[in-house]
């Protein structure tokens, strides 16, 4: 009877492992799965899908399975980056779908079916510039969508500041206009037509 219980103990003990060890086979399946896909392509950052890489932005390029090609970069003053084995690329005035079109035909050369990913990691070609009564003037980055509330959030004021005289200056096809900016009434929530998003290159005056 002590035999036959002994038995039954060891295949339960056997029929045990066998169980761990097809979840475990399981578990290495998925994440050998997991390690095939590709890194996702789409911009994890906040340019818009439209955005104008420009120079002095900052771009990250990932090749998928290509360490070596996958890096932080500088767009140059000339517009370009640089790339192990493609050398100098043009990449101001593209989009980041399109850069990463450009790069992917460039690297058939080298590598079969390259997956490459273009994530603009800092937008600094496109700035605005608050003047005037602040306590930061200067330029700013021009984050997607910004408004002047926005700008002059960053910027701050000194107590000399004239709140109801702010304006904006922005030239257009050779043309500059300057658009008021009454910052008492429209943190009231009046005149919200005066919180207009910023054009690259406009100026806030803050008198």
């Amino acid at each position: 009877m002590k035999k036959v219980m002994k038995l039954g103990v060891l295949m339960a003990m056997g029929l045990l492992a066998l169980a761990m060890l097809g979840q475990s086979g399981d578990a290495v399946k998925n994440d050998e799965a997991k390690s095939d896909k590709p890194a996702a392509t789409a911009q994890d950052t906040g340019a818009p899908s439209d955005y104008v890489i420009g120079a002095d932005d900052t771009l990250r390029i990932s090749v998928w399975k290509e360490p070596d090609l996958s890096e932080i970069l500088p767009v140059r003053p000339d517009g370009k980056i640089s790339m192990p084995l493609l050398n100098d690329i043009p990449a101001a005035g593209l989009t980041p779908l399109q850069l990463k079109d450009s790069i992917t035909e460039k690297l058939k050369k080298f590598i079969a079916d390259p997956r490459v990913t273009v994530v603009v990691t800092a937008m600094n070609s496109q700035r605005v510039f608050v003047s005037g009564e602040v306590l930061h003037s200067g330029p700013i980055a021009l984050l997607p969508h910004m408004t002047v509330l926005q700008a002059l959030s960053q910027a701050g004021f000194n107590q000399f500041a004239n709140l109801k005289g702010i304006y904006l200056l922005r030239t257009e096809n050779g043309k500059q206009e300057k658009i008021p900016f009454n910052y008492k009434e429209v943190i009231k929530g009046n005149r919200p037509e005066q919180n207009i998003m910023l054009k690259p290159g406009d100026t806030v005056v803050v008198p």
